[in-house]
């Protein structure tokens, strides 16, 4: 499940990225609301945590541009303003979940499963295909050709960014922060040994192969012929 968290808040937008991170989720983090608006109109996302207080555009206006835009993604609202008027407002505006800061992260991690599995309406929320290969995302199972393959937990978190983002050439630094939520660093070779396990189990046994190497830029996932 991919996620984006939008908070201006140095040290919250950082505890949320980990937290939400270590409990299984991809997350993208937007520290203003310009940024945050243009990647919740732009990417696909699974939920959005959105803070209302943001220096540029607020939350307000976001989730306002949104739902005008016909973009369904559930929003949680995650903000200081706690009275009554604020949350009836955040909820008229089309958010599904409001929850005042400050906040246990055992409670804002409760929301947003409740929120993902309700917005689990169909094969297609549910399910990431690409060629031959099936990712089933509530049990966390991978299939390839009808065969299960085993993966770690972080494996399959690689594997998911690469096929939520299938065609697109993800750099080291992209893939670093979303899965391992690190800076990358140069002289690590974590990401390749990941990488190449992957293929060991996704493509080895196949003559079609998925995962691929576009040199000195990244990895990338899609049906085409290696180079």
């Amino acid at each position: 499940m991919r996620l984006l968290v939008v908070e201006d808040e140095v040290k919250t937008g950082d505890y949320l990225r980990t937290g939400l991170t270590e409990a299984g989720f991809l997350v993208d983090l937007a520290r203003n609301g310009l940024d945050g608006h243009h990647l919740a109109m732009t990417e696909s996302f699974d939920l959005i945590v959105l803070d209302v207080m943001l220096p540029d555009v607020d939350g307000w206006r976001i989730i306002k541009s949104l739902r005008e835009a016909d973009n369904t993604t559930p929003v949680l609202f995650l903000t200081a303003r706690d009275s009554v008027d604020d949350r009836v407002k955040g909820l008229e505006l089309g958010a599904d979940d409001y929850l005042v800061k400050p906040f246990a992260f055992a409670e804002l991690l409760a929301r947003v499963r409740t929120l993902l599995r309700r917005g689990l309406t169909s094969a297609m929320a549910e399910h990431l295909e690409i060629a031959d290969l099936v990712l089933d995302l509530p049990r966390r199972r991978v299939t390839r050709a009808g065969v299960r393959i085993n993966l770690t937990t972080r494996e399959f978190s690689l594997l998911e960014l690469m096929v939520r983002r299938k065609g697109e050439v993800l750099p080291r630094s992209l893939i670093a922060s979303q899965v391992w939520d690190m800076n990358f660093d140069s002289d690590t070779n974590v990401i390749d040994v990941a990488i190449r396990r992957l293929r060991v189990k996704i493509d080895e046994p196949y003559s079609l192969k998925l995962i691929h190497t576009v040199r000195g830029m990244g990895y990338q996932l899609d049906i085409m012929n290696d180079t």
